[in-house]
C-alpha cells in the first residue's frame, strides 16, 4: 500500500509544487505517489482544478486518520533524534540574523554534547510536519492545530534596493517610498504583504518569488525592491544590494514553533535562549 504521506502534504501546502518542496521531492513524485495510493484505494482522495487541490469527502477521512499514524512516527523520530543528541532548527531566509552566533556559542556551553544544526527550509510549516526538523523558526502564524508557537521578540523592517537605486542614497525609508515601484513578494514564507500599504500608496505592480535567493537576485538586478526583517540584513548581504530601515513600517513578530504534543527539553531550553538573545544587554548573550 502507498504511503498517504504525499497525499496529507498536498492538503497541507494547498499545492503539489508546495508539498514537494515540504517533502524535498520532484513535484511529479508526489503527482505518481498520490496517484498510486488512489488506484490502490480504487477512490479519488483529492480533487484537482487549476486553482486549488482539496480533498474529497472520501479522502478527508482518510487523511485524517493517516496523520494520526504519521505524527505518532514523527513524535517516535523526534524522541529518538533527543536520544541522538541534536536539535535541528529551521528558517526560512534567516535564523536569528546578528543574535544567531551569540545563541549558538550560549547552546555549546550549556549543551556542550547536544549538536545544533541550522536547516533553511522553504516548506510551509518549516519541515515540521514531515519530522525533519524539532522546532522552527517563523514570521507568521502557522494555521495548523498540530503546532504550537512561542513568541520569542520582533524585529525591524529593512527595506531592499539595488544599489544604484537612488532611494539607497537614503539613510531611511519610509512605506510612502514604495509606491509606484514594483516589489519581490514571497507569499509563502516572506514576511512582507500588499496589506502593509493604504490603497493610495500601494506598490504599482507584485513580482511573485520563491525564496530568498530569487528575491535577491531580482533586487540586485533592479528589476523590483523589497522589504524583509533585520535578521534578512543581516544575513543576507549581497554586492550590489543596500538595505535600509523602514521607519514607519510595523515590526516583525518572531516565533518558534513545535509539535504540541512533543515536550521536549531541548526545545524548551532553545525557546529560553531565543527569548533571552531579544532583551536588550541581556547577560546571557
Amino acid at each position: 500500500m502507498k504511503t498517504p504521506k504525499p497525499a496529507a502534504s498536498v492538503v497541507d501546502s494547498q499545492t503539489f509544487t508546495d508539498a514537494a518542496i515540504a517533502l524535498g521531492t520532484s513535484q511529479a513524485a508526489v503527482s505518481r505517489s498520490v496517484a498510486a495510493l488512489e488506484l490502490a484505494l480504487g477512490l479519488r482522495i483529492l480533487q484537482r482544478t487549476t486553482r486549488q487541490v482539496t480533498p474529497t469527502a472520501a479522502g478527508e477521512r482518510i487523511i485524517e486518520h493517516a496523520r494520526s499514524v504519521l505524527d505518532q512516527v514523527a513524535l517516535l523520530e523526534r524522541a529518538a533524534q533527543d536520544q541522538g543528541g541534536e536539535l535541528r532548527v529551521s528558517y526560512a531566509w534567516s535564523a536569528l540574523g546578528r543574535r544567531t552566533v551569540a545563541l549558538q556559542r550560549k547552546w555549546e556551553e550549556i549543551h556542550p554534547g547536544v549538536r545544533l544544526i541550522w536547516v533553511q527550509s522553504n516548506a510551509p510549516t518549516g519541515g515540521l510536519a514531515n519530522g525533519s526538523v524539532d522546532v522552527a523558526i517563523v514570521r507568521r502564524h502557522l494555521n495548523d492545530h498540530r503546532f504550537a508557537s512561542t513568541l520569542i521578540g520582533t524585529e525591524a523592517r529593512y527595506g531592499a534596493l539595488a544599489k544604484a537605486d537612488p532611494l539607497a542614497r537614503r539613510r531611511f525609508l519610509c512605506l510612502a517610498d514604495f509606491a509606484g515601484r514594483t516589489i519581490a513578494v514571497d507569499h509563502r514564507t516572506g514576511t512582507t504583504t500588499e496589506d502593509l500599504w493604504s490603497d493610495a500608496a500601494r506598490p504599482a505592480s507584485v513580482r511573485l518569488v520563491q525564496g530568498v535567493d530569487e528575491w535577491l537576485t531580482l533586487i540586485s538586478t533592479g528589476q523590483a525592491i523589497g522589504m524583509s526583517s533585520e535578521a534578512t540584513a543581516a544575513q543576507n548581504p549581497r554586492p550590489g544590494i543596500a538595505y535600509r530601515p523602514v521607519r514607519d513600517a510595523p515590526p516583525i513578530s518572531v516565533f518558534l514553533a513545535s509539535w504540541k504534543d512533543d515536550p521536549s527539553v531541548l526545545v524548551a531550553d532553545f525557546t529560553r535562549l531565543a527569548q533571552e538573545a531579544f532583551i536588550p544587554g541581556h547577560p546571557a548573550l
